[in-house]
């Protein structure tokens, strides 16, 4: 391996929630691959989450740490515990988490003051990053483990303000002053836009914006194929360096299930393309009438499938009793954690049913996997509108009003997701799977030799050392 990041030590300081960690894990992993040392900030129970990949680079001579803060979860009216945003079980409690942030200022200014390193990749809402930086004389790279895409939508959203010029929740209106003609509704849009600086994140939100500015730039978990223009948008609209690096699920950096994992064991029984995958992320947890209807869409769409759930739901005796029993051999319902990057990848999965969290959907473009697009929360709304069509490889189930909290949304019936999984795996869609296939096969040229998320990222190390040599 090219050691060009040799002698640099990069910190990471990932925002506490799975999308945000897992693929900044990814990142940490790929500097280290290079030669750096990569010392990720997190607290006892996220730690726990990601240390078979730290082991695994261990194994193969990587400098790859963890350094540890303990997450202020009494100051901050926090159970103790509570140390992962998808711990939280109310608006108020995300609220409070994302307050509590600010806690960590102090001690993760000690560790920089004591191991002065050359950079910290930061997550958005430690805006205070780029302060520390700045006092101690290093870089500070943010991120955000979402798209240019929907980073675009959302800064034109909130300055521009086109949702207030409409007279219903339901009305489509275009997004001003980014290209193309998307459309969205008020009722699609997270209540940190809808809300403005009323909303109780908006001075976070604002100070992150204000940081980025003062910040070397900005990593971007996708490529230059993927979003062209968008990329191109957001560094002239917004003045922001960036440097777009993924698909980072192809890092190579993830502790693979070995082949004892139920899921991928039953896939290998499976004929190619033949098997629908749904997962809907780390923080959606649905209530039981709509528990009950994606069982019936699974069940009534004809095809084979294997279903994750997480929350409260793995407790549901009639979906692991006779739901599980009746679709026996057809259907696999697995509660809890599950390998998603490598069950996408199994040649046995030709659909994904997702929440459309940037994550979950750079995994699934790295697999070239067309999609069943089912948004929830947060951004989800604005990365369906790149998916299912300015990009072609989705189908939506239809969801049509953004929630606060994911259990409180609308009911998606059962006829809706059969519809949709039968388009994506064989129902005339040809054009989309194609497209899917496509987009797989360029994600991965880009990150090999020669590729333009490789370059990229010799891009971010060659700024990142000529700083230090300045």
């Amino acid at each position: 391996m090219d050691s060009y990041a040799h002698n640099l030590h990069i910190f990471f300081l990932p925002m506490m929630a799975p999308g945000h960690m897992i693929p900044m894990i990814d990142i940490a992993w790929k500097f280290a691959t290079h030669g750096a040392k990569s010392t990720i900030i997190t607290t006892p129970v996220n730690a726990s989450q990601f240390s078979q990949t730290i082991e695994l680079g261990r194994e193969k001579g990587l400098q790859i740490e963890i350094s540890l803060v303990e997450f202020p979860c009494r100051e901050s009216g926090l159970p103790e515990g509570c140390e992962n945003l998808s711990s939280t079980t109310t608006p108020q409690m995300s609220i409070n988490f994302l307050k509590a942030l600010d806690f960590l200022q102090e001690p993760v200014g000690d560790m920089l003051r004591k191991a002065r390193p050359d950079c910290i990749v930061a997550g958005g809402y430690f805006w205070w990053a780029t302060d520390l930086a700045t006092e101690l004389g290093i870089l500070r790279v943010g991120f955000y483990g979402t798209g240019f895409f929907p980073m675009c939508l959302f800064r034109s959203l909130r300055q521009n303000k086109p949702h207030e010029k409409v007279d219903s929740d339901y009305e489509e209106f275009v997004v001003p002053g980014v290209p193309g003609d998307i459309k969205i509704t008020r009722k699609q849009l997270p209540s940190i836009i809808t809300g403005d600086n009323k909303h109780p994140l908006a001075d976070v939100l604002n100070k992150a914006f204000n940081s980025d500015q003062s910040s070397l730039g900005m990593i971007v978990n996708t490529f230059h194929e993927l979003e062209p223009e968008y990329a191109a948008h957001y560094r002239d609209a917004h003045g922001v360096n960036t440097w777009h690096v993924g698909p980072v699920s192809l890092f190579g950096g993830r502790a693979d299930s070995d082949g004892n994992n139920e899921c991928l064991r039953w896939l290998d029984s499976k004929e190619p393309n033949s098997v629908v995958y749904a997962c809907f992320g780390s923080m959606t947890f649905f209530r039981t009438p709509q528990l009950r209807e994606i069982a019936k869409g699974l069940e009534s769409s004809g095809r084979q499938f294997v279903w994750v759930v997480r929350g409260e739901s793995v407790n549901a005796d009639w979906l692991f009793g006779e739901f599980q029993e009746r679709v026996q051999g057809r259907g696999l319902v697995v509660g809890g954690w599950a390998p998603q990057a490598q069950i996408l990848e199994h040649a046995a999965v030709g659909g994904f049913v997702t929440h459309c969290g940037w994550n979950s959907l750079m995994e699934g473009v790295a697999a070239g996997v067309p999609m069943v697009t089912w948004p929830v929360t947060s951004e989800q709304f604005l990365n369906e509108k790149l998916v299912a069509e300015v990009l072609g490889f989705g189908v939506p189930v239809g969801a049509e009003a953004w929630s606060e909290r994911l259990e409180e949304g609308e009911c998606v019936e059962g006829e809706r997701i059969a519809a949709a999984v039968g388009e994506v795996m064989g129902g005339g869609r040809e054009g989309v799977r194609r497209r899917a296939r496509e987009v797989g096969a360029a994600a991965r040229r880009a990150v090999e030799e020669g590729g333009s998320s490789e370059i990229e990222f010799r891009r971010l190390v060659a700024e990142i050392r000529g700083y230090r040599c300045a």
